[in-house]
């Protein structure tokens, strides 16, 4: 990758009913530090940091695998958010314990890693994932 890449960031964008709600989660309970707060009269907004961002494409195919994989069954939507953590069953708890619903506890998958599935404030579905090989 080199610096003339012509996408500079990836800004995943999450309309909310509660943003108090939503931040508290992402912000607090998750750990994303926050990196500007861009509210005004007209509305609120807080950006939040999540490291390195990827679009990952997947097909119907592809996605019922990974759904079965991690959680026995189809689930997802159209986009669902993958976050590596370091431990994703300490994670897990963690979120569960701050608002979310755990829809599949963590799994390691056929490809080496520990994932978990959740329902995040906001309508988000998160997979949390730990890679366990070298």
């Amino acid at each position: 990758m080199t610096d003339s890449a012509p996408v500079r960031e990836l800004r995943l964008v999450v309309t909310v009913p509660d943003h108090d709600a939503a931040v508290r989660f992402y912000r607090d309970v998750l750990g994303l530090p926050e990196l500007a707060d861009y509210s005004s009269p007209d509305g609120r907004v807080i950006l939040l940091g999540a490291g390195r961002a990827t679009i990952e494409i997947v097909d119907q195919a592809q996605a019922e695998f990974i759904d079965r994989v991690e959680v026995g069954r189809r689930v997802a939507g159209q986009i669902r958010v993958a976050l590596e953590v370091d431990d994703a069953a300490r994670t897990t708890r963690q979120l569960a314990d701050g608002g979310a619903e755990v829809l599949a506890e963590p799994t390691r998958t056929p490809w080496d890693s520990l994932n978990a599935r959740l329902d995040a404030p906001g309508g988000l579905q998160l997979t949390l994932f730990t890679e366990l090989g070298d």
